[in-house]
Parts: C-alpha cells; sequence; structure tokens
C-alpha cells in the first residue's frame, strides 16, 4: 500500500509525540520506534497452517559476515538475526527495552549496569549460556585485534564483571546514557565461547581474525547455519534445542538474487515467499498477487564525500553538491513517492531528531556561487562509487546530469557489494552513494559511528574530521539529561548540515512483498525481518 504525502506526516508527527510518551530518566529508556500497522497490507492469508516446509526469502545483497562482531551491514543482520540473540531486545510497537537473553536489569550506579540472565539456555553447540559468555563476548569486540566495525558503540564499556553464573555488571569510564539501547545492536549478539576461543587460537597460529566465528555462526537463536554457498544462498535450520517458541518451519533459505524482476517473478509464481526489496515502480504489480509492507525506518541515504581529498576537503564544494541535490525530484522520480526527503542525517524516528536546525535545501543558483566562491568556477572531473542497488545507480545518474549545471564531469562505477563496502572503507573515493540505519534508535548510533574522527577508515567513510563536532558527539553519550542531551545532538546536526560531510537525500521506506501463504511477517524500522512467528499455510 502506497502512503501519500500526508499520510506520511500524520505518522510522523503521532511517532514524535509516542518518542516523548516513552522516555523515562529513570531506566533510561530513551527512545523506540513504532512500525504503523496500517502501511501492511496482509490479505487473503489461508487459515490451513503446515508445520515444517522451507521459508525462502530472496534478496538484493548476500551478507558479507556471519561473525556477529563483523560486518556491519543490513544483509548481514537479517540473516545474524536468527542465528543470534541479544541481552534485551526493542519492541518497535511500545519504544521499550524488553528482556531477551537478559531476564532483568538495573543500575547499580551511573557507571554499572547489573544484569540478571536467563537460565538454562544453550548454544547450538552444546555450549552453556552464562555470564562467562556474555564477558567473552563483549571482550572481544572491545578487542581490537578483532577490528570490529561495529565497536564504536561499544567503546565506553570499560570491564564487564562475572558476579556469578547468571549475573554480570557491565561497567563504563563514563555515564553511557544509550547503553541499553546498545546492547540491542547487532553487535551485541552472543556467540558461542568455543567459537570465540578457536577463533583466537587460529589468530595466534597466523589466520585471520572473525574468519573462525564467520564459518561457525553459532548462537542461541531459534535457527541455526546448516550451509553457505557463496553468491547463491544460506540456508539456515530449525534449532530444535531452542530455549523460547519453536518455529513452524523446518529452514529458511536466504537466496541472492539480483534481478528484481526475477524475484517478482518467483514470488508470483510460488518459488519464493519473501522478496526484498520490491523496486518501487514494481510495488503496483506485487500488489496485485501478493501482500506489501511498507515500513517507514530510521535509516538515512547519502551522498558522500572524501573530505580528505581536494576538491572534497572545502567545505563549499560540498555545499555546492548539497545545493544541487534535488531532493524531491529523486523521491518522486527514482522512489515513486515512497520515503521522506532528507534535510538533515536524522530520521524522525530516530531520538534526538529536530526540525529547527539549518536544513539542507536545494537552490542551484545558490551552488554556483558557492562553487565560484571555492574556485571551482569552471568546474572539474570527479567519480560517485555506488553498489549494485538500482535506485543508488539511478540517483547517481540524476547527480551525473545536474552537476553538468556547475560544470562538474562525473564519471560512475558500480561495484558488487561486499567489494563496494571494502574500498570505500580504505579512502579511495571521491564521492559516495550509501545508506546508515541506525539499530539503537538514538542520535549517538546514528552521528557518533558516520562522523567521529575516530571511526574514520570504518564506519566514517567520509573520512570527516571536526573536534568541535568530536567534542559534542562525546559529550551525548556522557550526558543523561534528556533535554541536555537534545542540546547537544541540535548542535551537532546544525555543524553536519552546514559542514555537509555528506548530501542527505531520503529517509527509506522499506518496500518489502510476501505471499499470501505466509502470516506472521514483518520487517522493523531498521530493515530487519521478523522470522520467529512467520506461517506458511497450504
Amino acid at each position: 500500500m502506497k502512503l501519500n504525502r500526508i499520510g506520511m506526516l500524520l505518522f510522523m508527527v503521532v511517532f514524535v509525540l509516542m518518542l516523548a510518551a516513552c522516555n523515562d530518566d529513570k531506566d533510561d529508556t530513551k527512545t523506540g520506534e513504532k512500525s504503523d500497522s496500517s502501511v501492511q497490507t496482509d490479505t487473503n492469508v489461508d487459515e490451513t497452517v503446515e508445520s515444517g516446509g522451507e521459508l525462502i526469502v530472496e534478496v538484493l545483497s548476500e551478507a558479507v559476515e556471519l561473525d556477529p562482531h563483523g560486518s556491519n551491514d543490513v544483509p548481514s543482520n537479517n540473516v545474524q538475526r536468527n542465528i543470534f540473540e541479544t541481552l534485551v531486545i526493542r519492541n518497535f510497537e511500545t519504544g521499550d527495552i524488553e528482556p531477551l537473553l537478559a531476564e532483568s536489569w538495573e543500575y547499580i550506579d551511573e557507571l554499572t549496569l547489573q544484569l540478571k540472565l536467563r537460565q538454562g539456555v544453550k548454544f547450538h553447540d552444546g555450549t552453556d549460556f552464562n555470564a562467562s559468555a556474555v564477558k567473552a563476548n563483549l571482550d572481544r569486540i572491545l578487542d581490537p585485534n578483532i577490528a570490529s566495525p561495529r565497536l564504536s558503540n561499544f567503546e565506553p564499556i570499560k570491564e564487564i564483571v562475572i558476579i556469578d553464573d547468571y549475573t554480570v555488571q557491565i561497567k563504563t569510564e563514563k555515564p553511557y546514557g544509550p547503553l541499553l539501547f546498545t546492547l540491542t545492536h547487532p553487535g551485541g549478539n552472543m556467540m558461542s565461547p568455543a567459537v570465540i576461543e578457536e577463533d583466537y587460537k587460529r589468530m595466534e597460529s597466523g589466520g585471520e581474525a572473525r574468519a573462525y566465528g564467520n564459518e561457525n555462526p553459532i548462537g542461541t537463536g531459534f535457527v541455526k547455519l546448516d550451509k553457505w554457498i557463496p553468491g547463491q544462498e544460506i540456508r539456515l535450520v530449525k534449532n530444535t534445542e531452542y530455549w523460547g517458541e519453536q518455529v513452524a518451519y523446518d529452514s529458511v533459505v536466504f537466496k541472492t538474487v539480483p534481478e528484481s524482476q526475477t524475484r517478482a517473478a518467483d514470488l508470483e509464481a510460488g518459488y519464493a515467499h519473501i522478496i526484498d526489496p520490491v523496486q518501487p515502480t514494481e510495488v503496483p504489480l506485487v500488489e496485485g498477487f501478493a501482500n506489501m509492507i511498507n515500513q517507514p525506518s530510521v535509516s538515512i541515504s547519502y551522498l558522500g564525500f572524501n573530505t580528505e581529498k581536494a576538491p572534497f576537503d572545502n567545505a563549499k564544494v560540498r555545499q555546492a553538491i548539497s545545493k544541487a541535490l534535488d531532493r524531491k525530484s529523486i523521491i518522486d522520480g527514482v522512489y515513486d513517492g515512497f520515503g521522506v526527503a532528507a534535510f538533515g542525517p536524522l530520521s524522525p524516528m530516530v531520538w534526538g531528531y529536530t526540525e529547527d536546525v539549518t536544513h539542507q535545501d536545494t537552490n542551484i543558483e545558490e551552488a554556483k556561487k558557492l562553487l565560484e566562491e571555492a574556485g571551482f568556477k569552471d568546474g572539474f572531473k570527479t567519480t560517485i562509487w555506488t553498489n549494485d542497488n538500482p535506485q543508488r545507480q539511478q540517483i547517481a545518474i540524476i547527480l551525473q546530469e545536474t552537476l553538468k549545471q556547475l560544470k562538474i564531469d562525473v564519471s560512475i562505477e558500480v561495484m558488487e557489494w561486499g567489494a563496494y563496502l571494502e574500498k570505500t572503507s580504505k579512502g579511495d573515493h571521491d564521492m559516495f552513494m550509501l545508506g546508515w540505519a541506525p539499530s539503537t534508535g538514538d542520535a549517538d548510533g546514528a552521528l557518533y559511528p558516520l562522523f567521529h574522527s575516530s571511526d574514520i577508515g570504518n564506519n566514517n567513510r567520509t573520512r570527516y574530521s571536526n573536534p568541535e563536532l568530536d567534542k559534542l558527539l562525546e559529550a551525548g553519550r556522557v550526558e543523561t539529561d534528556d533535554t541536555k542531551r537534545e542540546s547537544i545532538y541540535k548542535e551537532a546536526q546544525e555543524i553536519i548540515n552546514a559542514e555537509a560531510p555528506a548530501a542527505f537525500v531520503h529517509h527509506q521506506a522499506y518496500l518489502t512483498g510476501y505471499s499470501k501463504n505466509v502470516s506472521g511477517f514483518s520487517v522493523d524500522a531498521t530493515g530487519i525481518y521478523q522470522l520467529h512467528k512467520v506461517k506458511i499455510s497450504k
């Protein structure tokens, strides 16, 4: 179902009001995201539910890595989410933090969070889940030798202390307001300590960090890895020893199918149960034979600039290109009206969002003036990198044409997803198209990884460094007063919008199709599939 613009705005207003109602300084619950059930069409589901069978999910991009302390991308998260579990989890309907592998928690003081762990849980290899397992996992993600791309969210953690077999304390250097939300992040997934131990042994013998964990992703989740055929599929099978409710199907397979028309045809023919993404122009077609989810998101898509390379080390050049970017035309022309235009780095669904900042806007005449002031009246030659995402490729083509008005000659280079992430982290690019979905739902998780100088070469692919912004982002982490944090992040957004290390395009709507023979399926605001309750009917 396609949301009109007014409907989307009404949704966002209601959501922001809900966020205000959910704030609770006592338990540090800062935010949550609510999925609007009105955007999901779930009709004509056959009520004759079969137990067993294989759930087939066809996706555009393959997971990059299955070690939970590895690659920080949505395709990887979507597979890992079913194999592993975190200590706590967010309820997107209420915005609350809820128990998962931890049954309860309390702050002993402003630097110490104590968690009581669920008993009777085992990893897929039979190893017990306990306080030692929690310590092994959190110590590992903090280990610089592991080089986790997910480290930045966990850096404030100083020490993990075992109180007894099922009680653990997490201590921070300074007060860390988003700690509970950080523990919902995929980097907080719990992996078997036996795998961690073996991975370290292989590293001591010259092996690559996380290689063994990637090959042996052993968690506590409701399914476990059966096989991974690179470039083709990842197959997971039911964990019959799961501590919670068993899934209704026997296995789930994630098939890599790059062609959107093939995915749609397979869904219609019954060869797939779920397809992602559905191209915006194909939504009416898919709605004719299947159910559609149109999920508003916490994500931001952006055009990033390598701020270490000329001419993008000049803020006026970056500002000029940002002002040449026609966001409304991109949403209407590329996304067929799905999604919300972005004027800054935060989605309206992220805590810390405010409209009361200077907006990144479109003004081609101002863009020309800025470029002239920067000394590039006659333009220059450059390159935009993008991955094999059709919308990003279309945006790159639009930019290529638009920037001709500024006499900027743009070439486009398209790469496979895994290679794209690797190359953009090395800093060889000029401009690049990418997105970010802050799993924590907090401004810290949205801004710190992308723009703090300590994360250059990891998530900070613009390679932007600003001491003033660094101080603000560090202050936002340790401040526990919501009003003061809001002020800090407002100032941070002002700097980012003005300095323009990135030109922000839009907040994506996740478009996912699924069979009318499937029930219990949804997608959360970070783009993660909810597969635990899925049932397949005849």
